[in-house]
């Protein structure tokens, strides 16, 4: 496989990932009633935490169903995202800025989940794994910029 096809490959990756993580906020509601029907997906230590999310899910969308549309934008954000990386994965040299976009939107996840996990009261295990999706979108990104450092 040449570097441009691994490149490629890699941005495939990335953009998979971006598409699915935005498709898991639509159905919110629905997955985490699965995963407190299903207790043995769940770790004892988050299961009041995931029941209190449930609570207030299913509670909000009962009474304000229109708060749910802020997660169909998140879900949208996610797909946008993805595109952006289309020009890349025709040029990657050429459009090596988006890579280094994605780069530091990656790195920014860290101090957002950390500023606004606390603000909300988001318990700290679940800021880490927050942080987990910047750092796992990373590691992509930083070998695709090095292999078209290679290359340009």
């Amino acid at each position: 496989m040449t570097i441009i096809n691994q490149i490629r490959a890699l941005i495939i990756v990335f953009m998979i990932c971006s598409v699915l993580a935005g498709i898991t906020a639509i159905p919110i509601e629905s997955e985490l009633k699965w995963l407190l029907d299903h207790p043995s997906m769940v770790p004892g230590f988050a299961e009041d935490w995931l029941r209190t999310c449930y609570d207030a899910i299913s509670t909000t969308n009962k009474n304000y169903p229109m708060l749910a549309y802020g997660y169909d934008w998140l879900a949208f954000a996610h797909f946008i995202i993805a595109l952006a990386f289309i020009g890349p994965l025709r040029h990657p040299v050429r459009n090596v800025w988006v890579i280094n976009w994605g780069i530091i939107s990656c790195i920014a996840v860290i101090p957002m989940a950390f500023i606004a996990g606390p603000a909300r009261y988001i318990p700290f295990l679940h800021i880490f794994i927050d942080c987990s999706f910047g750092i796992i979108g990373l590691i992509p990104l930083l070998v695709c910029r090095n292999m078209i450092k290679k290359i340009s």
